[in-house]
């Protein structure tokens, strides 16, 4: 990349502006050849000032020819040539540098075609080498990122190349620096942004992940319903131990159905007897325990049903 010079252009104006001064002044005593001769002179002057003359960027390094051969690097700042015997054909940018670099239609392991985009960031550490052993080495980069990244995607398995990006961008990183070293060039990281795979196997890797959660939530379930089940079965052992804690869990349990506002709870005759709600008194108790608002809750009276249903009692509640 070649620089504007700046400097030396405005060395070549002084120097040019000062010597056509002193031509206009030394005319008038000196004559005209003389005044041609100064004007002649100072703009050959500047001309070589201004050539010799350069200013490097605190970024950039020039590198210098002398005759052909590699003399040195120059920069940041200010600097000389000799004009006609040096030449600076590179410029050479020391900063990161991003380069952006995708493969298409590659085939993994496993046959599946994706699309990888990828971004490269590097250096150059060498000025020297980037100058002279390669001819262009940000195209060199470029085509050594793209190859390392199809070499890499043939072999690796799609569902590592989902799963484990930062795998590939390490294992990229590693390959494009062995190949890039020699060139004076250092490549800070890689990162795969983005692998596209075709959309039919997406809609299908979709409907397996989706059959795989709905498996996930089946076994959960059942692993839940085990659970109550055990729970009940515990329960069940300390009520057969203790017929007190079993008529209160009764008692409850008709309580906060009739707390409902039902009309009609129907619940087996045995559970009737041993709840002691088939007399008068255990049906005032029961009414009583309800609570003191008796516009909200009605009475209730066992009454046996006229289908002949045998082993069960209503409890109904009278308005």
């Amino acid at each position: 990349m070649r620089q504007t010079n700046s400097f030396g252009t405005l060395i070549f104006i002084i120097i040019f502006g000062v010597g056509g001064f002193l031509a206009y002044v030394v005319s008038g005593v000196a004559g005209t050849v003389t005044a041609g001769c100064i004007g002649v002179g100072a703009f050959i002057l500047a001309v070589i000032a201004s050539s010799a003359i350069r200013v490097a960027n605190q970024w950039d390094r020039a590198v210098i020819l002398r005759l052909g051969q590699f003399h040195a690097l120059r920069g940041p700042g200010l600097f000389f040539i000799i004009p006609v015997f040096d030449a600076i054909p590179y410029w050479i940018d020391t900063r990161v540098i991003t380069t952006g670099f995708k493969a298409e239609k590659t085939l993994t392991k496993d046959t599946v075609p994706v699309d990888v985009d990828a971004v490269l960031f590097w250096k150059v550490v060498d000025p020297k080498k980037a100058a002279l052993d390669v001819a262009d080495y940000e195209s060199a980069i470029s085509w050594a990122s793209q190859t390392a990244l199809r070499d890499v995607i043939g072999k690796t398995m799609l569902s590592d190349m989902l799963e484990g990006r930062d795998k590939i961008s390490s294992l990229l990183q590693k390959i494009i620096d062995e190949r890039t070293e020699p060139w004076g060039i250092n490549v800070i990281s890689v990162e795969v942004k983005d692998v596209l795979i075709p959309s039919g196997l997406e809609d299908a890797m979709s409907m397996q992940a989706q059959a795989e959660r709905e498996r996930q939530a089946r076994v959960i379930l059942g692993d839940a319903e085990r659970q109550i089940a055990e729970k009940f079965a515990e329960a069940g052992r300390s009520y057969e131990g203790n017929p007190v804690a079993f008529h209160l869990r009764a008692m409850n349990m008709l309580y906060e159905g009739l707390k409902e506002n039902s009309t009609i709870v129907i619940v087996p005759s045995t559970a009737v007897e041993s709840m002691q709600l088939g007399g008068l008194a255990g049906m005032t108790a029961l009414t009583m325990g309800l609570g003191q608002d008796r516009t909200k809750v009605p009475p209730i009276v066992p009454r046996i049903p006229e289908d002949g249903v045998n082993g069960h009692q209503e409890l109904a509640l009278k308005p």
